[in-house]
């Protein structure tokens, strides 16, 4: 996938310090935020801070609260398209948020988008790792296109297949990772 200059190129101070203006702009406490997105108030304080990166989901929630595009969010700029938006094959921008996962955003242009729908490849390496879990609310629908994958979701362990998908509440812990030594890729929607 190409990188879109953007996000390649966008630090986690400069999202941190997008997400820290929008909080001070309604005049709202980290803590009263973080209690009323669903976050763990000193995780949310070392996110704005930039002293921890922030979870793609609980990123797409910071956006929907202030009604701004994720991509907005992210990169800066405002999306711009109401009615259809076509993203071609290796046009997706990444969005770099964890080491040996991939994220391409493939609506990144559409305004006011209801769900996030990304591609992500699970790196071979993350096989010998264990699960990072998150939490976000909302929920989110996986589907496996290649590769195997485990997905662990609030403590249950499932390996799935290209062409198995699952659907589940984000608020719950939950990670993944590829097995079988080989990348996996999924479509991951956000909503």
């Amino acid at each position: 996938m190409i990188e879109n200059e953007n996000y390649s190129h966008t630090s986690l101070k400069e999202i941190a310090s997008r997400v820290r203006v929008l909080r001070e702009i309604e005049d709202i406490s980290c803590e009263s935020l973080a209690k009323e997105l669903g976050f763990d108030p000193a995780e949310y304080r070392a996110w704005e801070k930039a002293e921890k990166d922030f979870p793609v989901g609980a990123l797409v929630e910071i956006a929907s609260r202030y009604r701004v595009d994720l991509s907005e969010l992210i990169s800066g700029a405002a999306s711009k398209l109401k009615t259809f938006c076509v993203t071609r094959s290796g046009e997706a921008p990444e969005v770099t948020r964890r080491p040996m996962y991939g994220y391409w955003n493939l609506a990144y242009n559409f305004h006011r988008k209801k769900a996030e729908p990304f591609l992500v490849e699970a790196s071979a390496e993350t096989e010998n790792k264990p699960v990072s879990l998150n939490t976000h609310p909302g929920q989110e629908f996986n589907y496996v296109l290649e590769g195997r994958l485990l997905i662990s979701i609030s403590g249950h362990e499932i390996e799935l297949e290209s062409g198995d998908c699952v659907y589940y509440d984000s608020g719950e812990p939950h990670g993944m990772k590829a097995l079988g030594g080989k990348a996996a890729r999924f479509l991951a929607f956000v909503f």
